[in-house]
């Protein structure tokens, strides 16, 4: 069976039901949904980031702060020799989750224009240096910094007006569950074929 999202088909089990989801949560740990999400969202994400990819993966979950991140670090399979280099295959984000927590420092904007050399440059003038969890609300750089689309992250957008309203709500009410999930993006073309390691 498939599912449309946002004028896209996917099969079902390329998609992950939050609703249902969160019926359950509440359903089952009643007060505590964060503590509920935290556990099995993960497992989620994993089982649909597996699923839709074909190459071989090598998922990590590490803490920064207060987010979780989960990352296919594939070139560290390329480096060990467990698969061949391939330069169409980069190591990932699959998903973050965690709990909004204001900024402990402030912004390392050198840092931060030093991530792949002058914005505009390498990645055009319909880019930015996005973050998945804003810095506002406890994220850092390195793992959690991506090329995002310059409307959305600077809230120009519709989409972007949403996005920058929900960060908001995370910076003015700490604790909140903040997640992302790069999964629900991933295409499949075929069958696949290959192994995969997980720290999970």
């Amino acid at each position: 069976m498939n599912v449309v999202r946002d004028g896209c088909t996917l099969p079902s089990e390329y998609v992950i039901d939050y609703g249902a989801l969160l019926s359950a949560a509440r359903a089952e740990s009643g007060a505590n949904v964060a503590l509920f999400l935290s556990e099995k969202l993960p497992f989620k994400w994993r089982d649909v980031y597996m699923a839709t990819v074909e190459h071989q993966t090598n998922l990590v979950r590490f803490q920064f702060r207060t987010f979780e991140y989960i990352c296919d670090l594939y070139s560290e399979l390329e480096v060990t020799g467990e698969v061949p280099y391939d330069q169409t295959i980069e190591d990932r984000v699959v998903a973050v989750l965690g709990t909004s927590a204001r900024a402990e420092e402030r912004r390392d904007a050198s840092r931060s224009r030093g991530w792949v050399g002058p914005t505009e440059e390498f990645l055009g003038t319909e880019r930015d240096k996005g973050h998945y969890m804003a810095h506002c609300i406890g994220g850092g750089l390195d793992v959690n910094v991506f090329s995002q689309e310059r409307r959305l992250n600077r809230g120009w957008s519709p989409q972007g007006k949403i996005y920058r309203q929900m960060e908001t709500y995370c910076y003015e009410q700490p604790g909140t569950i903040t997640s992302f999930s790069n999964s629900a993006c991933m295409c499949r073309k075929g069958p696949k074929q290959s192994q995969s390691t997980t720290s999970f």
